[in-house]
């Protein structure tokens, strides 16, 4: 079986394409959503998801959050004792999601499709295979988040025709693309996008401004006060989010060591307008990749016929009255926004698995990033290297193939150096390299012997370059496959079995695991004079654990459940009677 997967900066989210369609796979908790947060706690064991999310508001310096903006880059963090890279926390992710899909579908998992923004780079693309690799998987596709989307909604509409716009603004990356539908086909006309933006840029903007009104700088809270920002974020994402259905909401602020339980705690009261002035101009950014989008696919707004939004992000008022504005007609969303990735991956999945309920379902994708080689040029008298000279643009429907010409600068020159790049910048420096090799055995001769370079890049995201000498047709090439950043075969093999040894408690204990950290967390919350009952519920729950007695267990759990949730009902209806 394969099953798909979104891969998200904020949640991610696994689904199989099932008898009668594509259908989500919950977790080990029970949701559909598995945040995209990894921790160690003081006894150096792994956490991940809700369990890490909870953990991660009262211990920052444990644990790591939106390193999907990471990948593909040399960033690395240290959790405890241990430091890892972007891929490597991405892969604890993956493999919690195989783990529990594993569980719930009663077989082992060992292949998925796994989604990216549109506007990854390859570099970023070969670090998320690696991390599937990492936890188990055998990646068959890397496929563009839009186009998921859109392949879910091909699915359920194959009969459709219409040109729309996707538009992708999940927790950390805004992806737009255009998307032909028609006769059971869904074709990418043009992607693009920015990898630095999404809904963590709008919580953070807000914390920001409460941070700079107690006198602070964020940047510098940061490091010297780590508990009161991460406590202050958390607080601002459910501000944020009562906001998108309330005129106002209330942002309890923590005291500098991330506790809200003290006397005289301060309340912000935050207004829709004053959010929406506060982050227009994140907001903004997104109309530049639209404008791009459509232009490369040679379309007005006005052709459009319906833009589909994706991504949690999305719910925000602000950006559906943006989008509203850009294109003069209503968004539409008949497909939860936060799972339709993960359905459309899955969908994609069961065309590899060559299931009878989508034979008739043709896909086509674009390459997000034009790809060339670097040239020289002779500007007046002088010869100027580094410059860009494109074979495959930007939004180029793959498969494909292409080829450019080029020659010998020299007299008797008999070899060429061909170096690959990713990029739209007319220099090289400004672009991303992905490899180079050398021609050699070009016959003697007069400058500008002639050399066909050609650029295959097809579905599997695997790039081949081919160089061949006009004159003797000699041929010599170079194979770009999807391994990590800095990460050979070997190191990628090593990791594998280093990460599969990082303690993690069995998977039937996550609810006791969750429930424990989000005691733990409520607890640093609550007035000192109210701490009393949560701790008797707490030890009562965690002493009936140690004697692994089940009905005790299930008893103090259901109680201390019940508890929690009246405490964060609460205070949900306190912050509802100051609207």
């Amino acid at each position: 079986m394969i099953i798909g997967i979104d891969l998200g900066t904020t949640n991610s989210v696994a689904a199989i394409f099932a008898e009668n369609g594509p259908r989500l796979v919950p977790n080990a908790l029970g949701d559909s959503l598995t945040p995209s947060v990894v921790a160690f706690d003081d006894d150096d064991e792994l956490l991940v998801g809700r369990t890490a999310k909870e953990y991660a508001v009262n211990h920052p310096e444990r644990s790591a959050a939106n390193f999907k903006r990471h990948m593909g880059t040399d960033w690395t963090t240290q959790l405890g004792k241990h430091t890892f890279s972007a891929a490597e926390l991405s892969s604890f992710v993956l493999r919690s999601i195989r783990e529990d899909c594993a569980a719930h579908l009663g077989e082992p998992i060992e292949r998925a499709v796994i989604t990216v923004p549109a506007y990854f780079n390859d570099q970023q693309r070969q670090a998320t295979m690696a991390a599937g690799r990492m936890a188990g998987l055998t990646v068959e596709r890397i496929i563009n988040e839009p186009t998921a989307a859109a392949i879910a909604y091909g699915f359920h509409e194959s009969e459709e025709e219409k040109l729309i716009v996707v538009f992708d603004l999940g927790g950390g990356t805004f992806d737009i693309s255009i998307v032909e539908m028609f006769e059971g086909a869904v074709e990418v006309r043009a992607s693009a996008g920015e990898c630095f933006l999404g809904g963590e840029d709008f919580t953070s903007s807000l914390a920001a401004r409460i941070v700079k009104q107690q006198g602070m700088i964020f940047e510098r809270a940061e490091f010297e006060h780590p508990a009161f920002v991460s406590r202050l974020i958390h607080e601002c994402e459910v501000a944020k989010r009562l906001l998108s259905d309330n005129s106002s909401a209330i942002v309890r602020v923590p005291n500098l060591e991330g506790e809200l339980g003290h006397l005289n705690a301060e309340q912000v009261e935050v207004t829709q307008e004053q959010f929406g002035q506060w982050t227009d101009s994140i907001l903004a950014r997104v109309e530049m990749p639209i404008r791009r989008g459509l232009g490369d696919s040679g379309l007005d707004r006005s052709d459009i016929d319906e833009i589909i939004m994706v991504g949690g992000a999305t719910r925000m008022p602000a950006v559906v009255e943006r989008v509203r504005d850009m294109f003069q007609s209503e968004p539409q969303c008949r497909l939860n926004p936060d799972e339709v990735v993960a359905l459309g991956a899955a969908v994609q999945a069961g065309l590899i698995g060559k299931e009878a309920a989508v034979e008739d379902l043709v896909v086509t994708d674009v390459a997000p990033f034009t790809l060339g080689v670097s040239i020289v040029k002779q500007l007046g008298t002088e010869m100027h290297d580094g410059y860009f000279l494109p074979i495959i643009n930007r939004n180029t429907t793959i498969p494909v193939s292409r080829a450019k010409r080029v020659g010998t600068i020299r007299a008797n020159q008999r070899e060429m150096s061909v170096e690959l790049f990713q990029g739209e910048s007319r220099k090289v420096k400004d672009n991303l390299m992905l490899g180079k090799f050398t021609v050699t055995g070009i016959p003697r001769g007069p400058s500008g012997q002639e050399v066909d370079i050609r650029v295959t890049y097809d579905q599997n995201g695997i790039i081949e370059v081919e160089a061949e000498v006009v004159s003797t047709q000699k041929k010599c090439s170079l194979i770009i496959t999807r391994h990590s950043k800095g990460l050979s075969e070997d190191e990628i093999e090593r990791a594998v079995t280093t990460m599969s040894k990082f303690k993690t408690h069995p998977r039937e204990h996550s609810k006791n695991r969750f429930l424990i950290k989000r005691a733990e967390r409520i607890y640093r919350e609550l007035p000192i004079h109210d701490r009393d009952s949560l701790s008797e519920l707490l030890d009562g729950f965690e002493e009936a654990l140690d004697h692994q007695e089940p009905p005790l267990i299930e008893q103090f759990r259901a109680a201390l459940e019940e508890y929690l949730d009246s405490v964060e009902r609460g205070s949900s209806d306190a912050d509802d009677e100051e609207f």
